[in-house]
């Protein structure tokens, strides 16, 4: 067969065991179009076939269509399939794995995460399937709270609505973390021998698999609501969005739990839409986002603004700010960090006994700020460095606080070993309420933090592609030809964490320290098509107003020089 013959005859195979009538639809279309020399159809045929959509640290992600490279029922039942044999081989003699399964208002989640909980049953493993849609941190508790050996969140976090994803984490010893290596290979491993060995109809389902009851949900929301009860007194006027996600009805009681108020919603974003339909992205980071949050919180003279993402598992906060046009600024995910982390380590001081050095570590991923190992310091608290990812960072030993800057915070580590944007809120707003009692808001916190360590400032540049080679190949051009000079500073080293770096395991990743201290990092995204740069700079000359100019001017410097570098 010539190669056009032989990619009509993978599709052709594809769509006669694909069990979902939507998918099967437009992939016959498309195969009919190619099939008629449609040169179009074939390229796409190719972007659909010619690989799969790798399941790697991250567990599976992409856009929902036909084909093995794109999320959709055979893929997921591929990859429930696998997952199931490699729990099985990893279990004791006699022991029955199981595994917990939990989804989000995304298209599809709750079919997928039927198919999982049906295959899993079916493969001998015991399936304990969530009562309903809920946030990914429910799921990652649920892990702990069952003692399962793995769980399995359906979610494309915030993500385009096209999207979904499958996220895998692991019990026992690993406590409810996300998968890392060698897991993640040993898992690809299987999945790929089901691929090319069996049909989807043809594996094994049942319908045996328990659905877990509301005492799960319940237990979340008492250990959440434990982390910040509202301090005594008087409350903070709060606005809340969803982002159009599943965060609301936890949160909500969460809050009420903890004794706060309830807080004024979003309306148009508080129920899960998979449309997403009031933003281009659903991502609190992304511009115009928050937009209709600013409008409420302006209508309401709100002091504060929590949003979630879709699945909740992230946190954003936005706070009055007369220098906006909208009246509120959103704290970038380092600030937030930063002041829940010294929250973190002032809790631990409190704890410790006499002279002894408080217990614990603080940790954030390398491209966070730096200014955390100073609060660390500071409070003679262990630090840990980690890569990027939750998965990474939930890792870290005798951890009491993590964090990284794209909005993930873990706050209750004995509780939820993953980034939790309900925790988080619940622990900032007790910050917040507790400083206001005191006469001081959330700027005037970040002002005495600058003045207690220094002032850190950080900015981020994200490169959006249309083709993902563009990524490799910028990537590919600054290790062959590095920059020796950025913004009018000399680059004095450059870390290329590849193949590794000191305790660092191997990531594409570069890092650059400039002779002013800056600190540039830069790397793929790991979920969305974007090349990341993060900068972090730090000043302590002058008065607090003095440093700020100076990080400030510095940030735009090397934005302007940064950008252009790697488009």
């Amino acid at each position: 067969m010539s190669g056009e013959e032989t990619l009509l005859a993978t599709a052709s195979a594809w769509l006669a065991q694909d069990p979902d009538a939507e998918t099967r639809a437009e992939l016959a279309a498309l195969v009919a179009r190619a099939d008629a020399g449609d040169a179009v159809a074939t390229a796409e045929l190719h972007d659909r076939f010619d690989t799969r959509l790798q399941f790697g640290t991250a567990g599976l992600r992409g856009r929902i269509e036909a084909g093995s490279n794109r999320m959709n029922r055979v893929l997921v039942s591929q990859a429930a399939a696998g997952l199931a044999a490699y729990l099985r081989e990893q279990a004791a003699p006699g022991v029955v794995p199981s595994v917990v399964i939990g989804y989000d208002g995304r298209k599809n989640s709750a079919v997928f995460a039927t198919d999982t909980a049906e295959l899993m049953a079916g493969a001998g493993v015991r399936a304990i399937l969530l009562p309903r849609l809920l946030p990914t941190p429910v799921l990652a508790f649920a892990v702990r709270y069952f003692d399962a050996s793995a769980g399995v969140m359906v979610t494309a976090s915030h993500n385009p609505p096209a999207d979904n994803g499958y996220k895998v984490y692991l019990g026992g010893e690993h406590h409810g973390s996300q998968i890392v290596s060698p897991a993640d290979a040993a898992i690809a491993a299987h999945i790929e021998r089901i691929a090319v060995s069996a049909l989807a109809p043809e594996l094994p389902r049942s319908t045996a698999f328990e659905v877990a009851g509301e005492d799960v949900v319940d237990a979340y929301v008492a250990a959440t609501a434990a982390v910040a009860p509202a301090p005594a007194g008087d409350q903070l006027r709060v606005v809340y969005t969803a982002m159009h996600g599943v965060g609301w009805e936890t949160t909500q009681r969460v809050l009420q739990s903890a004794g706060y108020p309830a807080p004024e919603l979003v309306t148009e974003q508080i129920e899960p839409d998979p449309t997403f339909r009031t933003v281009s992205f659903p991502n609190p980071e992304e511009p115009g986002a928050l937009d209709l949050a600013f409008a409420t919180a302006r209508t309401t003279g709100a002091d504060i603004i929590i949003a979630n993402d879709p699945d909740a598992d992230r946190l954003a906060i936005a706070i009055p700010d007369s220098t906006e046009a909208s009246g509120y600024r959103r704290l970038t995910g380092n600030e937030v960090g930063l002041l829940l982390g010294w929250r973190a380590a002032q809790a631990a001081s409190a704890d410790a006994v006499g002279d002894a050095a408080p217990e614990g570590v603080l940790a954030c991923s390398i491209v966070s700020s730096p200014a955390l190992r100073t609060v660390a310091e500071a409070h003679r608290l262990g630090f840990q460095e980690t890569l990027t990812g939750f998965k990474w960072i939930s890792r870290a030993p005798g951890m009491v606080f993590g964090f990284e800057e794209a909005l993930g915070y873990l706050v209750n580590p004995g509780t939820v070993r993953d980034k939790d944007g309900i925790s988080a809120a619940v622990a900032f707003l007790g910050l917040a309420t507790a400083a206001a009692q005191a006469g001081e808001d959330v700027a005037g916190l970040l002002d005495r933090f600058a003045e207690t360590f220094g002032s850190f400032g950080s900015d981020q540049i994200s490169i959006r592609y249309e083709e993902l080679s563009r990524i490799g190949a910028v990537m590919a051009r600054l290790r062959e030809l590095p920059p020796t000079t950025v913004a009018g500073a000399a680059v004095t080293r450059i870390d290329d964490l590849i193949d590794g770096f000191e305790a660092l395991p191997p990531s594409d990743v570069l890092r650059l320290w400039l002779d002013d201290g800056t600190r540039v990092m830069i790397r793929p995204s790991g979920t969305e098509p974007k090349l990341k740069v993060y900068v972090d700079v730090q000043s302590s000359e002058g008065d607090a107003a003095a440093r700020a100019a100076t990080v400030a001017a510095r940030l735009a410097a090397l934005r302007e020089e940064l950008t252009a570098l790697v488009s």
